[in-house]
């Protein structure tokens, strides 16, 4: 008989859980998810400047699905509740059985409640709506600028957090404002971009190399970088810091925190402060053995105890682990400890440049990386829109 395996989340971890456990025909598969496409949150940056389209960072989970056959199933809708004595999850109009359970619920933007205002005045990019409201945002501001040639007031836009998406929403932002030149002149320099954080560095907990040649990058962009400013709050007109000073700012992007979904928060499970579940070393959570977290909405570690970072690389590596571990559980053998490692960064930074390292050695940067991180991007997309036109054809045959 056939074990029911039920996912919830078709983020970067659901996804490459459904794709290791859909080869196996004793399996059947259930993903669940409240809205209806995969958003590529890793081209965030491109996105919301203007560089890519819709169509470069949405992908249709139904067709996705229909392309794995008749064993993988798709259901657009929310897990609200999972009752784990009963093994089911309950949806907001049904009840989904399982033998085994993955949760791959991802993370959204933290609008931490300390800083007065921020919750209503910026935008996150965790989320495709908010970004794409800011995406419309940045393009409104450079067709006012267009329409407006005596308009010479500074218009300061804000990076909130100077993370991996921080860095990369700043410089692409920087880059496309550059290339506007062309087509507003000398008003182009008057849109500014400020990058704030409270760390002393940018990219805080990575490599000299990373940080260094980032910062370079960041500069030559034009982009004003504040370390160690803390953000105290923010209205509609202003953000104001703790050491009194204050900005007049256009818009502000949000990137300094995440938290765990609300399904999460709902469920009786150890959570770290916020609302990560805690796994054990098989990434199990509650005691439960047909119960997995993978991805961001779980506290990740290497098998040194350290903290992996919350990045689709992670997500993947904890899906592939689990869709290994529930095959052994199935066949009544032994598994082995999660042992992953970060094994590359790659941070694009505006137009086709990159920096980049592998396997914390190799270290590469300008062009060269941009092609490095472009082919692994080009690669994962198309491997899901294979799965898309393959999905077409399953269906052309059942009509």
């Amino acid at each position: 008989m056939n074990k029911n395996v039920v996912i919830i989340g078709g983020g970067y971890g659901g996804l490459r859980a459904v794709e290791f456990l859909a080869k196996y025909a004793d399996i059947e598969i259930t993903l669940i998810d409240k809205n209806p496409y995969h958003y590529l949150q890793t081209e965030a940056y491109g996105y919301i400047a203007g560089r890519f389209d819709m169509n470069d960072v949405v992908v249709d989970l139904e067709d996705w699905c229909s392309g794995f056959g008749k064993n993988v199933h798709f259901v657009y809708d929310k897990a609200k509740n999972v009752d784990f004595e009963a093994k089911f999850v309950q949806t907001s109009k049904k009840s989904i059985a399982y033998d085994y359970l993955v949760i791959a619920t991802g993370a959204k933007t933290n609008f931490f409640s300390f800083i007065e205002g921020l919750r209503e005045h910026s935008f996150g990019v965790k989320n495709l709506h908010r970004a794409h409201n800011f995406r419309v945002e940045f393009q409104n501001l450079i067709y006012k600028k267009l329409q407006n040639k005596d308009d010479n007031e500074d218009i300061n836009l804000a990076i909130g957090g100077a993370g991996l998406s921080g860095v990369e929403v700043a410089a692409e932002m920087a880059n496309i404002i550059h290339t506007y030149s062309k087509t507003i002149g000398q008003r182009a320099k008057n849109i500014k971009i400020y990058l704030i954080d409270a760390s002393k560095t940018i990219l805080p907990g990575m490599s000299g190399f990373l940080i260094n040649n980032t910062q370079k990058r960041l500069e030559s962009l034009g982009v004003n970088i504040l370390a160690e400013t803390f953000i105290d709050k923010m209205d509609n007109e202003y953000i104001y810091f703790k050491n009194s000073q204050k900005l007049k700012y256009h818009f502000m992007i949000f990137t300094g925190g995440i938290k765990a979904s609300d399904l999460n928060v709902d469920l009786n499970i150890e959570k770290n402060r916020i609302s990560q579940f805690i796994p054990n070393k098989e990434l199990n959570i509650g005691g439960m053995e047909n119960v997995f977290a993978i991805g961001d909405c779980v506290e990740m570690r290497d098998i040194k105890g350290n903290i992996l970072p919350p990045t689709a690389q992670s997500a993947e590596r904890s899906a592939e682990y689990v869709a290994k571990v529930i095959r052994k559980r199935i066949d009544k053998k032994e598994a082995e400890p999660f042992d992953a490692s970060v094994l590359g960064v790659f941070i694009a930074l505006g137009g086709r440049y990159c920096v980049g390292e592998l396997f914390g050695v190799i270290k590469v940067k300008g062009y060269a990386a941009y092609l490095l991180k472009k082919a692994i991007t080009h690669m994962y997309y198309l491997g899901l829109h294979l799965r898309i036109n393959t999905g077409y054809k399953n269906r052309g045959k059942k009509l």
